[in-house]
């Protein structure tokens, strides 16, 4: 088997563009939640701190020495804006699956009807109950 023709198989099982598609939409999901996070909820929070917006938190290492050499920074600001957003991406995606898990959950709780006879299976009830009334 060539190798193009195995990474075709490959290409087209539904598990790898399941995945494909989950990957896109969880990129862009991302940046929704980004930008929530940085558009909607950081303003008032920065307020609440006296203005500070955390992607300007830093602790200088090295100061800047003319042209020659740009100052050291330890940016801590984005690495807590980084873990603000995961954990509302995490809770946001939590909260999805939860609701996933509840109509799974309902839809099993919920009995399904009986199957209607077939027309064979009706014949065979009637020849049934006619014989049961010879007897």
């Amino acid at each position: 088997m060539s190798i193009v023709k195995e990474f075709k198989e490959f290409a087209v099982k539904g598990n790898v563009i399941d995945l494909a598609v989950g990957v896109i939409i969880g990129a862009a999901f991302g940046k929704i939640v980004s930008s929530f996070v940085s558009d909607v909820v950081m303003p008032p929070l920065g307020l609440l701190t006296s203005g500070v917006d955390f992607k300007d938190l830093a602790l200088t290492l090295r100061a800047a020495e003319g042209d020659k050499q740009p100052a050291v920074l330890l940016k801590y600001g984005v690495f807590l804006q980084s873990v603000f957003d995961f954990v509302l991406v995490a809770m946001a995606i939590f909260l999805v699956v939860k609701l996933i898990n509840r109509m799974k959950r309902e839809e099993q709780a919920t009995p399904a009807a009986p199957p209607e006879p077939t027309k064979q299976e009706l014949l065979l009830t009637e020849i049934r109950d006619l014989l049961q009334k010879k007897v």
